[in-house]
C-alpha cells in the first residue's frame, strides 16, 4: 500500500484540480505500484476535502460498466465513487461548465436506482437490489476527469471519484417490479439529433447486477448503501463530449426522460 502521506497528497492534488479546473498527470504514470485499493483511499481523501466544504454524500455510482465505454477509455473493469448533494442539478437545467467546476465533461445516459432500504455488501445479489429499490428513474451523469486528456487507467479513475462531475435525475419515478430492466431502451438526443442508444443489458448484463457489484465492492471497505440514496448503475452507451451550447435529452422506454443543457 502507498504511504499514507502520499495518499493524502494525491487526494489533495485532485481536490486542488477540481477547484482550479486544471488537470493533473495520471497517478498510474508516476507510480507503477499503485493499486485499486490505494486509489480508493485517495478518493476518500478527495471526498474528505469536499465534505469539509459542506457537501454531503447522497449516493454512489458505478462507471465503466459497458464494453463500449471500456473500449473508449481503455479501462476494462468498473470504477466506483460517491455522489454528493453539490453534484446534483435539477432536471432540465442549463449548467455552467466553468461554474460547476468541470474541465472536460462527457455525457452518459443511465438508470438511477433510489433505495427504499439499506443494502450492505458483500453478499448482495441482483434480487436483493431489486427488492431494496423504491423506484428507478432516467438519469444523465456528466462525467469529468481531473486527469489530463482522460489518460486514465483504473487506478486513476477510482482515485478521481470515478470521474464524476454532476448528475441529473428525471422527474418520473417508476417501481421496478415488472420492468424488464435488461431490455429497457435508452435513446439520447444532442442538439436535436440522435446521439446514442443502448439497452439496460449493456451494464454487466443487467442494471441490478451492476448495482449489486457496487454494493459488494464498497462493502469490502465497510461502506453501505443507505435508504434514500441514489445509485447510478452505469452508462448504456458510449460517452458523448460536451461543449457550451449543447442540449441533451434522453428517454428510457417505460421509465421516462431527462434533459440538461450547458453554457460556458
Amino acid at each position: 500500500m502507498l504511504d499514507k502521506s502520499l495518499i493524502t497528497a494525491f487526494g489533495d492534488e485532485l481536490y486542488a484540480a477540481l477547484r482550479s479546473r486544471k488537470t493533473i498527470s495520471p497517478f498510474s504514470s508516476r507510480r507503477d505500484d499503485i493499486t485499486v485499493d490505494d486509489a480508493y483511499y485517495i478518493s476518500l481523501r478527495f471526498l474528505e476535502r469536499r465534505l469539509a466544504d459542506g457537501e454531503k454524500v447522497v449516493g454512489k455510482k458505478i462507471g465503466v460498466t459497458s464494453k463500449p465505454v471500456q473500449d473508449m477509455l481503455n479501462v476494462h473493469q468498473p470504477d466506483f465513487g460517491f455522489l454528493t448533494n453539490a453534484m446534483e442539478v435539477p432536471n432540465g437545467a442549463t449548467v455552467s461548465i466553468a461554474g460547476s467546476g468541470m474541465i472536460q465533461p462527457r455525457a452518459e445516459g443511465e438508470i438511477a436506482f433510489i433505495l427504499a432500504e439499506d443494502l450492505n455488501g458483500p453478499g448482495v445479489t441482483a434480487e436483493d437490489v431489486l427488492a431494496a429499490t423504491e423506484y428507478v428513474a432516467p438519469c444523465f451523469e456528466i462525467v469529468d476527469s481531473r486527469i489530463h486528456n482522460w489518460e486514465i487507467r483504473i487506478q486513476d479513475t477510482v482515485a478521481d471519484n470515478a470521474s464524476c462531475g454532476i448528475y441529473v435525475i428525471g422527474a418520473e419515478r417508476v417501481k421496478p417490479a415488472g420492468l424488464d430492466l435488461a431490455n429497457v431502451r435508452m435513446d439520447i438526443i444532442k442538439n436535436g439529433q440522435p446521439a446514442g442508444s443502448g439497452l439496460g443489458s449493456a451494464v454487466q448484463g443487467h442494471p441490478c447486477t451492476a448495482v449489486a457489484w457496487l454494493a459488494n465492492t464498497l462493502g469490502k471497505f465497510g461502506i453501505p448503501f443507505k435508504k434514500g440514496e441514489a445509485i447510478l448503475s452505469g452508462s448504456l452507451a458510449p460517452l458523448i463530449p460536451i461543449t457550451a451550447g449543447d442540449r441533451f435529452s434522453l428517454t428510457l422506454t417505460n421509465i421516462g426522460s431527462a434533459s440538461i443543457g450547458f453554457e460556458a
